[in-house]
């Protein structure tokens, strides 16, 4: 991408971000938190709310080619569609917006979050966790949906007309894509580890977590924390680097 203007490239990762992670920790909240009309929703209730959390943070980010997740970045920067500068801005601004949406999130549901007795329950609004907790499988699970997200993305972008990789020539329905992407990775690759796929979404509402006010809600649990980041970001790497080859064969 060329002549960008940074600060509006990190606005709009930053807002982008901040959507994603408000309307997605927010269906979570739905779901898992006492007395809300979609409590017990389910798994695919989350599944979905997901998708379209990504639908809508894709398309107010469009200047800054949607990223909103630091495993994209990184493919992004190994197949030199972004710069190293790029990068980093775009990490930094994922970070402070995943961090805002959740606080968001809480806002608006902490009447719901004061009545829930389960402080796991509070910490799953925020942030992942395994449903057998091993951290070299729970990491292998990570990578692996990563992995599609990313390389689909970029086979996405072989029909597209852009330079980062969100699809092209689809109007506003340009997001539809991804979002339907990150239901099927949930739906299918999501039971393990609840499918973080992105280090932001996870990492920013664990700070949240930890920072915020929240009657009862126990540990961040962050002797699991990395693993929702070196996942993703492996993924988004092994991603890239097999796209050149294997898409060519498509």
């Amino acid at each position: 991408m060329t002549d960008i203007n940074l600060g509006l490239y990190f606005l709009s990762e930053l807002v982008g971000t901040a959507m994603l992670v408000l309307l997605g920790c927010g269906v979570v909240a739905n779901v898992a938190l006492a007395r809300n009309k979609g409590y017990g929703g389910g798994f695919l209730m989350v599944n979905w709310g997901w998708g379209l959390a990504v639908f809508a943070g894709v398309l107010v980010s469009s200047y800054s080619g949607a990223l909103i997740n630091p495993a994209v970045a990184i493919g992004m920067l190994i197949a030199e569609k972004i710069d190293f500068v790029m990068f980093l801005v775009a990490v930094a601004a994922e970070m402070i917006g995943a961090i805002l949406g959740a606080v968001l999130t809480w806002a608006a549901y902490r009447q719901h979050f004061d009545l829930e007795e389960d402080p796991a329950n509070k910490l799953g609004v925020f942030s992942t966790g395994p449903a057998i907790r091993s951290y070299g499988h729970n990491l292998v699970t990570e990578i692996i949906g990563t992995f599609v997200l990313v390389f689909v993305i970029f086979a996405f972008a072989d029909y597209g007309d852009i330079e980062i990789g969100t699809p092209g020539a689809l109007g506003p329905l340009t997001a539809l894509p991804v979002a339907l992407l990150v239901v099927g990775i949930g739906a299918s690759l999501g039971g393990p580890t609840g499918y973080a796929i992105n280090p932001a979404r996870d990492l920013g509402p664990r700070i949240a977590h930890a920072i915020l006010p929240i009657k009862g809600k126990g540990s961040s649990d962050w002797a699991y924390s990395w693993v929702p980041v070196a996942g993703p970001m492996i993924g988004g790497a092994l991603a890239a680097l097999a796209a050149p080859l294997l898409l060519s064969l498509a």
